[in-house]
């Protein structure tokens, strides 16, 4: 199976939905380097993952008046997570979450420290990063913009791994970029997102996902993340999904609409 995919939709859109963080999926070779037993493997898995974050977006994407495109994630973030920066730049780096997980979310070993991640980022990491930026790319040649909406989700209580765990846990935290969030973006995911509940900015995630490409320097690259706080639509941690998820759904419907 790809490790990753692009989920065509409407010829005149503009908008990307990410999801980078819904799948659980470990191919056999990368699981032998992680050091956890599989019962405390599928306890980090229900921690880690954005769950049904995939199918959030799915729905959306059928509600819509203009259908956004797709890019989803086939694997977990624990093989590689794609929004990482692959370098020194990573703050995550510093418990262990670069591109390639050394610690859990509980700070617990996940792999040797001394792991060489070199091959995990050219094997999983570089590929998605390449097809990322040619989604971008794509849908600026096509229609002379891009928008691109990162799907996240966060868990009602911090974990020990969080670097700004201490603010505000908003039912939605909009996640945003200095250069590639625009107001008029920000003021359609508020609008939109009311219907479900507050929402804030930046806290308990900050923050936006351009391909290295674009960020910084392609003003037509518009980018915002939208992170749900899990007990609004699942029961936590890696449960099923609930009643609020279609309202989620429809919400980010509306932001897609009033972005095309």
């Amino acid at each position: 199976m790809p490790s990753f995919a692009l989920l065509p939709g409407a010829a005149r859109s503009p908008v990307i939905l990410h999801v980078p963080h819904s799948a659980r999926e470990i191919p056999a070779g990368v699981r032998a380097d992680i050091v956890l037993d599989d019962v405390a493997l599928e306890r980090e898995l229900d921690h880690i993952t954005d769950a049904h974050t995939e199918r959030i977006a799915e729905e959306a994407a059928g509600l819509a008046g203009t259908a956004p495109w797709r890019f989803v994630n086939r694997l977990s973030r624990l093989v590689v997570d794609p929004e990482r920066f692959p370098d020194e730049r990573e703050e995550m780096r510093a418990v262990g979450m670069g591109a390639v997980y050394t610690r859990t979310t509980h700070r617990e070993p996940l792999r040797p420290d001394d792991v060489d991640p070199e091959p995990l980022v050219e094997r999983y990491f570089r590929p998605y990063a390449r097809a990322m930026t040619e989604a971008v790319g794509e849908r600026l040649a096509a229609v002379g913009r891009a928008v691109v909406v990162d799907v996240h989700s966060y868990p009602t209580e911090p974990l020990p791994y969080e670097l700004h765990g201490v603010g505000p846990r908003p039912p939605v935290c909009l996640g945003t970029d200095p250069f590639h969030t625009p107001p008029e973006l920000l003021a359609a995911a508020r609008e939109a997102f009311a219907a479900v509940g507050e929402t804030g900015l930046d806290s308990p995630f900050a923050g936006t996902y351009v391909p290295l490409e674009y960020y910084g320097r392609e003003p037509r690259v518009s980018a915002l993340m939208v992170e749900i706080r899990r007990d609004t639509y699942m029961t936590e941690p890696g449960g099923p999904a609930g009643p609020g998820l279609a309202g989620l759904a429809a919400a980010l419907a509306s932001l897609v609409d009033a972005t095309s």
